[in-house]
């Protein structure tokens, strides 16, 4: 395939705005430009408009690679501020600039033109590549949790996610909760607050509890740093003069293995039990989004297929580490056995920023990265 052909592929998937769903039209493109090449696919529906997609090159199971990206992007924000319209992909200066060109289109495209030039070249695998191309990955993880739940991943192998980490190797990255906290009161005067019950209030003697809470663990994790909790979003009242009778706030939490999920709900749970105890107090808790940490082997074969191969490449030195970030991984591996996963592809410091971008040099390369570890690792 044409370098050309390469860079408008990633512009066609640009210009589909699949912002937080209608991801099946990104996958009836790439089901239309697999077959193309005489690669079939296949649609796993999850809601209206939404669709993953799977599919294989290979002729034995004795091995099965799996590539993986995600369709979805989160909301463009601004669309004034953008150099150029988010969707509308634009090269410049040596960038493709689009809401999804660095979070993950340019990593899924080059993980499908790697399997249409390995099928187009003949290459013999000792086994097969799956494509695994999910839906809602920002919001939940929703298309892995579907394929993973229906066994597209009980046989693999390995496991390469395309998310944008440059020239480095993510091998671990931190679990991440998702909390809803709901606050109930009474409507009454400003003038008159004693005849009321101010859910606001009510819900910062939570936010306070919880920042006590954050405030005294001091773990951390060598390779994945500090344990992270934020309130993100709040809201409460509907006019000045009224007392609010709802009120409610949204935390996210990057967990760590020393600092484990369920350790972490369960204070949570005891949090708003203890407040509930206070008169007038009526909290209500949400667990929105519950990701693992996920910790790969860094001396695993994969792992060592794919420094090599990029090394070779890249012509650099590719570091590996853990990152805060969590991806579809944390769905993947819950499949029936373990395998290792690395996290490896095109991208820059941009993904869900104005102006995302991505170098076309780095994608170009992460195609020639990709068929040889492909063909390495089936080797």
């Amino acid at each position: 395939m044409d370098q050309q052909k390469k860079i408008q592929i990633l512009k066609d998937m640009v210009n589909i705005d699949s912002t937080n769903g209608h991801e099946e039209q990104v996958a009836n493109y790439l089901q239309k430009l697999l077959a193309e090449y005489g690669i079939e696919s296949e649609k796993v529906k999850y809601d209206e408009d939404r669709a993953s997609l799977v599919s294989e090159i290979g002729s034995s199971d004795e091995q099965v690679l799996a590539f993986s990206g995600h369709m979805d992007v989160v909301d463009a924000g601004d669309v004034s501020k953008w150099k150029f319209p988010p969707f509308e992909a634009t090269e410049h200066e040596g960038k493709i600039y689009g809401r999804g060109a660095t979070d993950m289109k340019s990593g899924l495209a080059a993980m499908v033109i790697a399997m249409i030039e390995l099928q187009e070249e003949k290459q013999k695998l000792n086994g097969k590549i799956r494509l695994l191309a999910t839906v809602g990955e920002e919001v939940g993880e929703l298309g892995a949790e579907q394929l993973t739940q229906k066994g597209y991943a009980d046989d693999l192998d390995g496991l390469i996610i395309g998310e944008p980490s440059g020239h480095r190797i993510v091998y671990a990255h931190k679990g991440s909760i998702n909390y809803t906290v709901k606050s109930t009161g009474k409507n009454a005067h400003s003038s008159m607050p004693e005849y009321g019950v101010n859910a606001i209030d009510n819900l910062m003697l939570f936010y306070n509890e919880i920042e006590k809470y954050v405030a005294s663990i001091h773990t951390t994790n060598e390779i994945l740093g500090d344990f992270i909790h934020n309130v993100t979003v709040i809201s409460g009242g509907n006019q000045v003069n009224s007392i609010p009778e709802k009120a409610e706030l949204q935390g996210n939490i990057r967990s760590i293995p020393e600092v484990d999920n369920e350790t972490l709900k369960r204070r949570i749970v005891d949090i708003v039990n203890e407040l509930n105890k206070k008169e007038h107090v009526q909290l209500e808790l949400i667990f929105d989004y519950d990701k693992q940490p996920v910790f790969s082997d860094r001396n695993s074969r994969l792992v060592h297929v794919a420094r090599d191969v990029a090394k070779g490449i890249i012509k650099e030195e590719i570091p590996l580490l853990g990152i805060s970030g969590t991806t579809d991984a944390a769905e993947f591996t819950k499949a029936k056995h373990k395998f290792p996963v690395i996290i490896f592809g095109p991208g820059n410091e941009t993904p869900h920023q104005i102006n995302e971008n991505v170098s076309i040099d780095n994608y170009l390369e992460m195609v020639d990265v990709y068929k040889k570890i492909a063909v390495e690792y089936l080797s």
